[in-house]
């Protein structure tokens, strides 16, 4: 058994993972899907203090709380920004990163600087606090605004990433446009250190190709470690 723990992207919560954690739990795996401060049925925790470094520690504290060891995270979007920085505090309790059509940051990297200016003027939409990014019209009703202070701050990153072993990019093929995610896929395919997979399926991979997911993530269980 693969303990997953997976985190969404900007304005979703744990519940955009529902149909594939169903899929890992059938598999005999744990499938824990988080809801980040500020976000979803956590909304009412939202203030200008929720940052990076808090959605970080939602996670570690999972990890430490429940003394998960072996896991695999999964990040989808803005989760690259989470996952990244979760390995690096605890990396002994991390066994592999998937990276859903996500950012991969290195250190100082922030959300704000990995995007194109298109994404930075969605970002500058915030709500009439100023604490939080507007969801985009076509996103899932259940979406809420996303703390700004996350997407604004620096990555600080203390060790290797590649200490840890088995990293996987999941990139979305199907994307109406182009997608911002693209050089980031194309530069981690020619990375021997990374797997790589493109599917068929827009941004919100878990939605559209959920089944074509489960098949990667088995096989990230099977060769984790």
């Amino acid at each position: 058994m693969t303990t997953f723990v997976l985190i969404p992207g900007m304005c979703h919560g744990g519940w955009c993972f529902h149909e594939l954690c169903e899929g890992l739990r059938r598999l005999g795996h744990r499938a824990v899907p988080l809801t980040l401060t500020g976000l979803a049925e956590r909304a009412h925790l939202l203030d200008g203090a929720v940052n990076l470094d808090t959605h970080i520690r939602d996670v570690t504290g999972v990890l430490e709380a429940e003394d998960v060891r072996g896991a695999v995270l999964v990040g989808h979007s803005y989760g690259g920004m989470v996952i990244t920085g979760v390995a690096d505090r605890l990396p002994g309790r991390v066994a592999g990163l998937v990276y859903l059509d996500a950012v991969v940051p290195a250190d100082g990297d922030s959300c704000w600087s990995l995007v194109s200016d298109r994404e930075r003027q969605w970002y500058a939409d915030v709500v009439e606090t100023g604490y939080a990014t507007r969801p985009l019209p076509f996103f899932d009703p259940r979406a809420t605004p996303h703390p700004i202070a996350s997407l604004l701050q620096p990555l600080r990153l203390t060790g290797d990433p590649a200490r840890i072993g088995r990293r996987i990019y999941v990139y979305a093929a199907g994307w109406e446009g182009a997608s911002p995610f693209t050089p980031t896929y194309e530069r981690l395919r020619e990375d021997p250190a990374w797997t790589t997979y493109a599917l068929d399926g827009g941004h919100n991979l878990m939605r559209d190709v959920p089944e074509d997911l489960l098949k990667i993530l088995a096989e990230a269980a099977e060769s984790r470690g």
